[in-house]
């Protein structure tokens, strides 16, 4: 059994802070954004230095899931600004099965992590 695992640079887990789930009604596409209070590869430099795999790779004892995501924002704080405050990484998931594996991973990505999933 693997260890559940979610990386922007190949070696480098990143710790997810928190998660959202949406679904666009009218067309019934499901959204994931992704919330995270730093990415370790920047804080470390090995964006500069390390191999990326220039998509995000979800990892666990069913293989991995390949997402692009569609978008990345970067928050900072700080005196001059550089602070990572919050990063949110957001991709789309098209059709049932990669949304039933995704949830898959998310459930054991939770419970390794001491996450739990709450309805709005």
């Amino acid at each position: 059994m693997s260890t559940p695992s979610i990386e922007f640079y190949i070696g480098i887990s990143e710790e997810l802070e928190n998660v959202s789930l949406r679904r666009n009604k009218t067309t019934g596409q499901r959204n994931v954004v992704m919330f995270f209070s730093r990415i370790k590869a920047i804080e470390k430099f090995k964006s500069f230095t390390g191999q990326t795999y220039g998509d995000l790779r979800l990892t666990d004892e069913e293989g991995q899931i390949i997402v692009t995501p569609s978008s990345m924002k970067f928050m900072f704080k700080g005196e001059e600004g550089d602070e990572t405050q919050k990063v949110e990484c957001g991709f789309a998931i098209d059709s049932d099965s990669d949304w039933d594996r995704f949830m898959r991973f998310m459930t054991r990505y939770a419970e390794f992590n001491g996450m739990e999933y709450k309805e709005k």
